[in-house]
């Protein structure tokens, strides 16, 4: 693809000079790898470099991570406000899930990728750019969660990921970063790599890589540890309605407010702390260690409102769906059919998850401690053992009559042969 290079004269103004550069679209967090890798890029290909950057609740200044990408030679660079379209489009249809990756990991930066990737080949579509490029390395799992949906949404457009052939270490991205005048806020003894957004922050690197040693403090931000959190507990009520959390301890308030208030609460009791060794897609086991906070928090609760209003052979079938709605998710298949037809069965269950849950936050957890719903199927007649017990008790003899008569007659028949044989 050819564009139209600008140039600029000895009195600064812009000028045509001809129909030559071809563009790459960058994926940029504004550190180091992203940062090295912009200008590689440009030297590699000869291109130029579109740098996007998506705020889906990093916390980060992207002012300052647009004039990075500026300054280290991108002819454009755009950060868009996706905070929104991931809270509502990608967290929440998560959460609805219940979605833990090995019954632990809420997929924070598994849900960001499909979104990014959405927006990178939009705009390699509306500039003319023959590839869409990511920091991502041949370790991890977010090269398939690109490439899977950059190639899905359009096979013609390359994606391109030259750090997994590179074969530079972290000290020697610094070195390069150094040779080449690009200004990265990474230095050789800043042992972590992170990845956060609105919904988790993993932390990787370092002294993490042993898994018998345990997890610096310095490596959290989000939380304090259990024995630094309060001593007293503090009470929140989740408001829901059809599985979406909309308040606050009576307040409403919109889905990414909510989140980051509960974030911000969970952290303050050191609720969301997460050390884990992962199967990755790629075949090799690592040591993740997650923040999750409200990930935490929001996905107890909802689990604990849906006991109280699905009835049980759907509460029972629920979690096997749940278990594969989150690997597909983790291995990079948000595009693909299967995962539509999980969210359809995911989406009728909750049509009933409405009501309020207060949940406990101490010490390092957060315990349901109460729920109530217009749906409710808890029945207080029919639960309690007092004088208003309103259950059929002569009916259970005959239940477990006709409920044990597979087992009986099994058993029965394993008797017969078994005298049989011995006439």
């Amino acid at each position: 693809m050819y564009v139209r290079l600008l140039a600029r004269d000895d009195h600064g103004d812009t000028e045509m000079m001809g129909m030559e550069a071809k563009k790459i679209v960058l994926a940029y967090s504004g550190g180091l790898d992203t940062s090295v890798l912009l200008r590689y890029l440009h030297e590699k290909y000869d291109a130029e470099i579109i740098a996007v950057t998506g705020d889906v609740g990093q916390g980060r200044d992207l002012d300052e991570v647009r004039e990075r990408a500026l300054k280290v030679g991108a002819i454009e660079a755009h950060t868009l406000d996706l905070k929104d379209e991931f809270a509502e489009n990608y967290v929440l249809p998560a959460l609805k899930a219940n979605a833990l990756y090995e019954g632990v990991y809420p997929l924070a930066s598994a849900l960001s990728r499909p979104l990014i990737a959405g927006k990178l080949v939009k705009l390699a579509k509306e500039k003319g750019a023959f590839g869409v490029a990511h920091g991502c390395t041949g370790k991890g799992n977010d090269q398939v969660r690109f490439d899977v949906s950059i190639t899905a949404l359009d096979s013609g457009i390359e994606p391109l990921a030259p750090i997994r052939n590179w074969g530079l270490s972290r000290d020697e991205e610094v070195d390069y970063a150094a040779k080449h005048g690009i200004p990265v806020p990474v230095k050789k003894s800043a042992a972590y790599s992170i990845d956060d957004n609105l919904w988790g922050r993993s932390i990787e690197c370092g002294p993490l890589e042993d898994p018998w040693a345990e997890p610096p403090e310095d490596a959290f931000k989000w939380t304090v540890s259990a024995s630094a959190a309060p001593d007293q507990p503090l009470y929140v009520t989740i408001g829901w309605e059809r599985g979406k959390p909309v308040s606050l301890d009576g307040q409403e308030m919109s889905l990414v407010a909510l989140i980051e208030e509960v974030n911000k609460l969970a952290g303050q009791h050191g609720v969301g702390r997460i050390d884990h060794i992962e199967n990755r897609l790629v075949g090799i086991k690592s040591r993740e260690v997650y923040e999750c906070p409200a990930a935490t928090v929001l996905i107890e609760t909802h689990r604990d409102l849906e006991n109280l209003v699905l009835p049980r052979e759907v509460a029972g079938f629920k979690p096997l769906v749940e278990s594969k709605w989150a690997q597909i998710v983790y291995e990079g298949l948000w595009y693909s059919p299967l995962r539509g037809a999980l969210d359809a069965f995911v989406e009728k269950t909750q049509e009933r998850v409405t009501g309020a849950t207060k949940v406990k936050l101490f010490k390092g957890k957060a315990m349901v401690v109460g729920r109530k719903s217009p749906w409710s199927m808890y029945d207080y007649g029919l639960a309690t053992y007092d004088k208003h017990d309103l259950f059929d008790h002569a009916a259970s003899e005959g239940f477990i009559s006709l409920f044990g008569l597979p087992t009986k007659v099994w058993h029965e028949a394993g008797r017969k042969h078994q005298a049989g044989s011995k006439c």
